[in-house]
């Protein structure tokens, strides 16, 4: 029964009670919400909730009922067969309801309307919604400020809905709203773009006036307006039309829009230093406005490179941005965004492919240019533009700028490092190089240095000899020499692999890096903790003569008071084990200390992060030494705790798998010493049942697999575990290639106890798997199979006699001769049964007979003419030139078998059959065999 207005006051009470915080009301009310949402007038219901005037006051019922509403647009928008939907009568009413109501004045709800007008324009534009555009553009002429501002919030949603939309005809249909819209709203923009200076100079002249109140309030308006519409025209400019990095066509208006948006900035930041001092709501704007005005400089250049390479706007963009990263304004100095956005624009600009000279030769075709001829014609013009905009002076300049004032740590930093230094490592080091200063600048003059390294080579060396002179190792105040040699230690670790031919890594450690850990005062710490990160950058470097020392430097920062130097040690220990060079019998000795000085940090640090990295250390600590189990027992100690401690922390716990199958590993034969902690996580991880299952699960497998296969025995909790392996691959076979040398580790290990306690569940598994994977699926199980039957040919057989029927059915169906993974199941197959004719003789010519497999033939489509063993025959003469050594030599003990039958039909194959078997007596061609299949084909 369709829902209408008489029922607006029993759904404004369900959307009330749903909001409640007492169970018993907000229960009742969403099921009953859940029940009328596929009724027709739903929506509509909804609508009016949202726009009723009298409403407006409970802000919380119409955002529940917008969220309401966006869910039955995503739900039931679309006619589905499970559901009549909403009709096209609501529908309609519902889209001329939204494209009449922009006087919203909440701004949340005016955000979701918004949202609900670009859900239904996904759906419905253009074949449903032709006009949605037309009205909105014709609404905008008679707006006021509120409406307008409301109109272009719901455009700009609109397009980034339909932006995202990527088959040809849904991209041609923006490039056509692109070109309706542009004119338009670059016009508008400039228009506020002159209305909101002279809104900031009368502010500027008015600070404590109250009689200009209501005129704020309009102009914040504008200003909101202004910079929807230049979010706008970014859409436009970047979806609608195709980069002229492949098309190589001149996209307009980049080159008209790029230099207004420079304007705009240089027009906006003079107000920055004036809106600090009474006018805090429009300081953020300008923030924001400045910041985005650099953002979509920067999408236009990413994407469309060659037509911002413009003579007027490419030279002028970069002017600006050098000139505010080396010489900025005081103000601008603490605008930390904006310059951040500088520094990418030039990294951008400087990693951009399109400008940089091809370094391949022209073919000249004898029809034209080609396209890839113009992109050189260009990108050789661009590159000649760069190269006199960024002249060796200026470069560097810049690299001198970035090092001695963006790296070096302000007052604030090392506050932050005081107060949490654990956190202040891990900000430092992992935090995005986007979002703070100091790693901007960093990823700046990493690609600033490898552009020009021949250059800059000498340059930083020379800061470095400079910082190193002006602080010696005997400071310990806090000085500007001592941050600028915390800043130059920093520059020479970043770009080790080009610096490393200009400075000497053992001159540099023995002459000053050792001497800087010799200094234990407290200030020391920020040297110390560049020094860690400098032997962890340049571990190539570093070479036989050197180890030791270095190693002995890195237990030392390991132990350092400090924890934010011990995670910077910490991590470059990793790289040093790690390294293909890792002098072991140099380290051996620093084992002990390494060892308590994990645990002691493990059991120190508090942040999630740092956890991991430092049992990352352990683990491969275990993974690449030899000398483990002599600390075995602290190393079992060491998993305990920390698999208690880490409940609930997945990512930590896979990070204990993998140290506990690399513990696993070291141990070999003398495994069963970690059994306490091991058995017990295993347990837990293989549980399909778990709550942590879906994370843990690949880890536990591949640690249950090391068990197996380093265990010197069976225990009884392992054969225990073995059913959990059938829940595993009833679900899914993601794990099947572990999972088969599981099965093969119990089968070798567990032997006849295994057998007689799982066999139906070993049985189960091969029938589950056998004719329900892929090829690559098939060949990595057979192996398992033909083990089995090697291992207890009487009992096994006649237990798997399903899988063998499907192995059968598989020999004799289909040709392979088109397929090489097939033809190698079907030979592989075919060895399994001649394995079992050779073992147990009379079972096979008892499968064979079997009613069951003729039907399973039948239903396979596959005419039952000959005997089924005779058909093997053919299969084991045809494929014997196909299979390994071990398989012919199968092939063959079976037939000298089957000319014990003397049936007519053998004989007729008698000649063949005796080649086979006097090939594999002779044994003449199986090296040659072995060998070809080594060779690729």
């Amino acid at each position: 029964m369709a829902l209408s207005a008489s029922d607006l006051p029993a759904m404004f009470s369900l959307l009330t009670n749903s909001l409640s915080g007492d169970e018993s009301v907000r229960k009742p009310a969403e099921a009953a919400l859940s029940q009328s949402e596929a009724r027709p007038g739903f929506c509509s219901c909804l609508m009016e909730v949202i726009t009723a005037k009298d409403l407006a006051p409970h802000v919380d019922v119409r955002l529940m009922a917008s969220v309401y509403f966006k869910n039955s647009i995503n739900r039931y928008w679309r006619h589905r067969r499970d559901s009549s939907g909403i009709s096209n009568e609501e529908k309609l009413y519902l889209r001329q309801k939204l494209l009449s109501h922009f006087g919203e004045e909440n701004y949340q709800i005016a955000q979701m309307l918004a949202v609900l007008v670009s859900k239904i324009a996904r759906i419905d534009y253009p074949r449903e919604w032709p006009e949605l555009f037309s009205v909105l553009a014709q609404k905008l002429q008679s707006a006021d400020i509120l409406s307008s501002h409301r109109i272009f919030l719901t455009l700009f949603r609109t397009l980034k809905e339909l932006s995202t939309k990527r088959l040809i005809s849904d991209q041609k249909n923006f490039a056509e709203i692109s070109a309706r819209f542009f004119d338009y709203s670059w016009h508008l923009w400039q228009t506020d773009v002159q209305t909101l200076l002279h809104g900031f100079s009368t502010l500027t002249q008015s600070y404590n006036s109250n009689t200009l109140e209501q005129h704020h309030d309009d102009l914040y308006l504008t200003c909101e307006r202004w910079l929807l519409c230049l979010k706008i025209i970014r859409q436009l400019i970047v979806s609608g039309f195709p980069s002229d990095a492949k098309c190589v066509q001149e996209v307009r208006p980049v080159m008209e829009v790029s230099p207004m948006l420079l304007n705009a900035i240089q027009s906006f930041l003079p107000y920055y230093s004036s809106f600090q001092k009474g006018h805090p709501k429009f300081l953020d704007f300008l923030k924001r406005a400045c910041t985005k005005l650099m953002k979509v400089l920067i999408a236009l250049q990413g994407r469309h490179p060659y037509s911002f390479s413009d003579k007027c706007v490419l030279p002028t963009v970069v002017d600006f941005c050098l000139q505010k990263i080396t010489d900025p304004d005081p103000d601008v100095l603490s605008f930390e965004q904006f310059l951040i956005q500088c520094m990418v624009m030039i990294k951008s600009i400087l990693e951009c492919k399109e400008y940089k000279p091809s370094l391949t030769g022209q073919v000249m075709d004898e029809n034209g240019v080609t396209l890839e001829q113009m992109k050189k014609n260009i990108s050789g013009a661009v590159s000649g533009i760069l190269t006199s905009l960024m002249t060796s002076e200026r470069i560097i300049v810049l690299c001198n700028t970035l090092i001695r004032r963006y790296f070096v740590l302000t007052t604030s930093d090392l506050e932050e490092w005081y107060q949490n230094p654990e956190s202040f490592h891990h900000e430092q080091d992992m935090v995005q190089w986007t979002e703070k200063l100091r790693p901007c600048a960093e990823a700046l003059y990493i690609v600033l240095f490898e552009n020009h390294s021949q250059l800059l080579g000498p340059v930083v060396v020379s800061i470095l000899q400079e910082a190193m002179n002006g602080c010696p190792s005997s400071v310990t105040e806090i000085t500007p020499g001592l941050l600028l040699k915390d800043a130059a230690y920093g520059a020479a670790a970043y770009v080790y692999y080009e610096l490393s031919n200009y400075l000497s890594f053992k001159d540099w450690f023995n002459g000053a890096l050792s001497l800087e850990l010799s200094n234990d005062h407290p200030n020391m710490r920020i040297i110390h903790r560049k020094v860690a990160l400098i032997l962890g950058q340049w571990v190539s470097e570093i070479k036989e003569d050197t180890k030791r020392p270095v190693y002995c430097a890195l237990i030392r920062l390991l132990q350092d008071k400090d924890l934010s130097v011990r995670l910077a040690a910490c991590r470059s220990l990793c790289s040093h084990i790690e390294d293909a060079s890792f002098s072991e019998g140099e380290f051996v000795d620093l084992l002990p200390i390494c060892w308590d000085s994990s645990f002691r940090l493990i059991e120190e640090v508090q942040e999630f992060d740092s956890k991991v990295q430092v049992l990352n250390l352990i683990s491969v600590l275990i993974g690449h030494v030899t000398e483990v189990i002599p600390f075995a027992n602290k190393l079992v100690l060491f998993f305990q705790k920390v698999w208690e401690e880490s409940s609930g922390e997945c990512l930590l716990q896979i990070q204990l798998l993998i140290a506990l199958k690399n513990f696993v590993v070291a141990l070999g034969y003398q495994s069963p010493l970690c059994y306490n902690i091991l058995l017990p996580v295993l347990q837990k991880g293989i549980d399909i049942n778990s709550p942590d299952e879906l994370n843990l699960l690949e880890d536990s497998m591949l640690l249950w697999e090391a068990t197996l296969s380093q265990a010197p025995s069976m225990v009884p909790q392992l054969l225990a575990y073995f059913p959990c392996l059938v829940e595993i691959l009833e679900r899914s076979f993601d794990h099947l290639q572990v999972a088969v040398t599981i099965i093969e580790d119990y089968i070798i290990l567990g032997g006849s106890e295994f057998l007689s306690m799982h066999a139906s569940s070993v049985a189960k598994i091969l029938d589950l798997v056998v004719g329900n994977v892929n090829d690559r699926g098939l060949l990595s199980t057979l192996p398992v199979i033909d083990i089995l039957i090697q291992c207890f040919p009487t009992e096994v057989p006649q237990l798997i006699s399903s899988a063998l029927q499907k192995l059968i059915v598989i020999c004799i169906t289909g040709a392979d001769d088109r397929d090489p993974s097939k033809a190698t199941v079907k030979a592989s197959s075919a060895a399994i049964l001649a394995r079992i004719l050779v073992m147990n003789t009379n079972y096979l010519a008892h499968l064979t007979s079997e009613p069951s497999l003729l039907l399973l033939l039948q239903k396979s489509g596959v005419p039952i003419e000959e005997n089924i063993l005779l058909s093997l025959v053919d299969i084991w003469l045809d494929k014997v030139d196909n299979v390994s050594s071990v398989q012919r030599k199968t092939y063959g003990l079976a037939l000298s078998i089957i000319l014990t039958l003397r049936l007519p039909q053998v004989l007729v194959k008698l000649d063949q059959i005796l080649s086979v078997c006097t090939t594999v007596i002779l044994g003449g061609n199986d090296d040659l065999v072995e060998e070809s299949r080594l060779v690729p084909m």
